[in-house]
């Protein structure tokens, strides 16, 4: 339980760390400039420029929580996409779910629906701006990126919807009319390991600019499988991955742009490694699984952006439209048949009430946003932005499952033209077919103040609407409720709608110009939204809609430079009442979950980032992380694992649940447990890394060598808290980097050696919510070794 004692030591230990900030920075103001000058580098830390409040502004001019990882550190972590992120920035986890399906959290708020695409996600993910519909797009690659931006806490004035977590904007390389320039990168690696990348700028005339970018990656399995059917080895955690990108800028007049990109992402493998706890091998990177899994990924993002900036403002708009095409087929229990049925130490009795695998997950979207805001240019003391924004998204999927003991366990999924009375349908354990389309508006203004030459008030006001409707049918056991046509015809499960009101008001006071300290309160909200089952009659208890999620914020933090910019120091401290927060939850009906509401939980921290460079060549940089969390209010949850263990204890396996309907039913509903007091999931209590840069001369060259230590801590993956099943273990990673530039030859030779010492981290844990309800277990990739060669022009 979290006490009052707890949170007023955490906020007197924030307090107590922005007086020794404000008396530090009057000590430094108080020294002599030239004393300063002498002890310090030639060259010190640099300013970072990030879109965090929708205009251009220094990182440590912002008054909140915001991260920037540039491409410079991302290729020396040789972080290629999201989930490299994890441990990089103070309360960031990104998980994975079956399928492979990323979720991000920050600060303990994401998203708790994994596998269910219709809903909205807890941390707001863009490219250039633009939001990003589907989590599943996540999973796509970064393409000619200069930077990621991780703004934590809630962001539901300037961002909205989806971002009560927080928010990472990935921000591209814009083409540039100054010069042809470009770069050509390629790797190899253990395991296969293969890469390639480039880019090219060319001007095409003063006015008008194309670029061009590609990147490949591919690797063998870091994993896999022995008992899939004809094959001893069935790789597993491999990556094929492919993606461009093609952007033109056009700009005829100093105040006037156009942009336009275009990128494309397309990913074949095997899909994820995802280990059952009780799978009988004990090398983590060998599973028993007798299904051949698969993952196909395919991306494509068309963005528009048009700047005017005039004497009175900067008009800007940002079109985007979206298009996912996803197919995932994974054994959802990890196992073999005969070790899945068998296994008396198996969550799930032998009996046989779980299936086995899922053949198929396959999900479309399309969508379209656009956006136009407005940003002011004066130069008195009231500066402002405010805009408007409309979203469309139409999110189909379309699933099929069998059951692994009936010896189906490599039948293909059916066409959606199959007929009602198919045979081939009888052995389908489940089948769905539905959709949800969204149209969400907004309209946003946020102010800033100066009411003295230091102390600044900001204010924001953001009007949400959001509408849903969703088409939906389904079967189970074989048999299909549909007399003519094909056997799956979804029809209307209702509608949805739902109005929001979200803000922000904050000061914050420069104590000198390096130095200054902040307050604000901030909500955000997520989404309510549309549960198919119950829509359509299926459920007991799951309700047919499900609420919006909020989260109001409390913060305090500082942002400081030092001996004469050579030393930065930031840290923040938060409290979060945290309401309704959306999760996943079994119903006593088989087959009728859906998305619930957790009335009530607290979540409070202290963040810590910073950077020193002692002389000139060397630089320290290091960040961390402490986070608690819980659930204050009473709730009975219904975990799949508990309702399919108490069927089983009462004698009603899933072939006689529906002839014992009634007793069945309570009996799985006897199965309730109440959360209050459990802790947050992926809220990890430590979390940090440190790493070390040194740059010098060497022969006739420039040599740069890095270093990274990673920690992240324990955490609970649900909010079930089910004893240590629940618990995804710490681990600890090691990060190496040599680079080599010969000198006056545009050339560089690259060493990167992840993961060092060969840990078994695990990424994520993640139970199957539908079907097995087994724990599976994902693991951060093994020793990587990947010498590289680069030219840029």
């Amino acid at each position: 339980m979290i006490s009052k004692s707890r949170i007023a030591y955490a906020l007197a230990s924030s307090v107590s760390l922005l007086a020794f900030a404000s008396g530090s920075a009057h000590a430094e103001e108080a020294a002599a400039a030239a004393a300063t000058a002498a002890a310090a580098p030639s060259e010190g830390l640099t300013d970072i420029v990030v879109t965090a409040e929708r205009r251009d502004v220094s990182q440590q001019q912002a008054p909140l929580s915001v991260s920037a990882i540039t491409a410079e550190t991302l290729k020396a972590s040789n972080i290629n996409d999201i989930t490299g992120l994890n441990g990089t920035v103070p309360g960031l986890v990104v998980a994975r779910s079956g399928g492979g399906e990323r979720i991000i959290s920050i600060r303990g708020i994401g998203s708790e629906t994994p596998e269910n695409t219709n809903t909205q996600p807890g941390v707001s993910y863009h490219i250039d701006g633009v939001y990003i519909f589907n989590s599943i797009a996540a999973s796509a690659a970064f393409i000619d990126v200069a930077q990621v931006e991780v703004l934590r806490g809630p962001q539901g004035t300037l961002f909205g919807q989806g971002s009560t977590g927080g928010t990472i904007n990935v921000v591209s390389i814009e083409p540039s009319t100054e010069s042809l320039s470009g770069n050509l990168n390629a790797g190899i690696g253990n395991y296969n390991y293969m890469e390639g990348s480039g880019a090219v700028n060319v001007p095409l005339s003063s006015t008008l600019a194309v670029r061009g970018a590609f990147q490949y990656t591919k690797h063998d399995g870091y994993a896999y499988a022995t008992k899939v059917p004809g094959v001893e080895k069935y790789d597993l955690d491999d990556q094929d991955e492919t993606g461009w990108r093609l952007g033109a800028k056009w700009q005829p007049a100093s105040n006037f742009s156009v942009v336009l990109n275009t990128v494309q992402f397309n990913s074949e493998t095997n899909g994820p490694a995802q280990k059952n706890i009780l799978d009988p091998e004990t090398d983590p990177r060998v599973l028993t699984q007798d299904y051949p899994g698969r993952s196909k990924v395919k991306t494509q993002l068309y963005t528009g952006v048009v700047k005017w900036e005039t004497p009175f403002a900067t008009i800007k708009s940002i079109t985007g439209y979206q298009k996912l095409h996803s197919e995932q087929a994974w054994d959802s229990d990890g196992l073999d048949t005969e070790t899945f049925f068998q296994n008396t130490y198996n969550p799930i009795s032998f009996t046989g009430v779980a299936y086995d695998h899922v053949p198929l997950w396959e999900s479309d979207t399309k969508s379209w946003s656009q956006e136009l805001n407005l940003t002011s240019n004066g130069s008195g003391p009231f500066n402002w932005v405010l805009g408007g924004v409309y979203l469309h998204s139409k999110n189909s999927q379309y699933i099929n499952e069998y059951r692994g003991s009936t010896g189906d366990i490599l039948s293909p999924a059916l066409p959606t033209s199959t007929t009602w009375n198919d045979p081939a349908i009888e052995n389908l354990t489940y089948a769905e077919l539905s959709s949800i389309k969204r149209d969400l508006y907004a309209f946003f203004a946020q102010g800033t103040y100066d009411l003295t030459s230091q102390l600044k008030l900001t204010a924001g006001v953001r009007y949400n609407h959001d509408k849903a409707t969703g088409m939906f049918d389904s079967m189970s056991g074989g048999t299909s409720s549909q007399t003519s046509g094909a056997y799956l015809q979804p029809s209307s499960t209702g509608g949805r709608k739902g109005d929001a009101w979200t803000g922000k008001v904050a000061l914050d006071y420069q104590i000198t110009p390096s130095n200054m300290v902040y307050a604000s309160w901030t909500r955000g909200f997520k989404p309510g939204g549309i549960n198919s089952s119950a829509s359509a009659g299926n459920s007991y208890s799951i309700l047919p809609t499900y609420k919006q999620e909020t989260v109001d914020s409390f913060e305090i933090g500082t942002k400081n430079r030092f001996l004469g910019d050579t030393l930065q120091i930031n840290g923040s401290a938060f409290l979060y009442n945290y309401r309704n927060m959306q999760f996943l939850e079994e119903d006593p009906i088989l087959y009728g979950e859906g998305i619930s509401n957790a009335p009530k939980a607290r979540v409070y921290g202290l963040e810590l980032e910073g950077s020193y460079i002692p002389t000139e060549g060397l630089r320290f940089d290091a960040s961390m992380s402490y986070l608690e969390g819980e659930f204050t209010s009473h709730y009975l949850a219904l975990d799949p694992t508990n309702a399919a263990n108490a069927q089983n204890a009462a004698g009603y396996p899933d072939y006689l649940f529906w002839t014992n309907f009634a007793a069945a039913v309570a009996a799985r509903d006897a199965a309730r447990e109440d959360i209050k007091g459990n802790r947050i999931p992926k809220l990890p209590r430590w979390q940090g890394n440190v790493a070390a840069t040194w740059n010098g001369q060497v022969g006739p060259g420039e040599l740069t060598a890095r270093a990274q230590l990673i920690y992240r801590g324990k955490y609970q993956y649900r909010l079930f808290n089910e004893g240590d099943v629940d618990i995804t273990p710490s681990y600890t990673q090691v990060n190496l980097m040599l680079k080599y530039e010969p000198q006056d030859t545009n050339t560089n030779v690259t060493l990167r050696v992840v993961n060092l010492f060969d840990k078994n981290g695990v990424n994520s844990r993640f139970s199957d919510p539908y079907g097995s309800a087994q724990v599976m277990e994902t693991f951060i990739p093994p020793r990587q070794v990947i010498l590289s060669v680069g030219y840029k022009f």
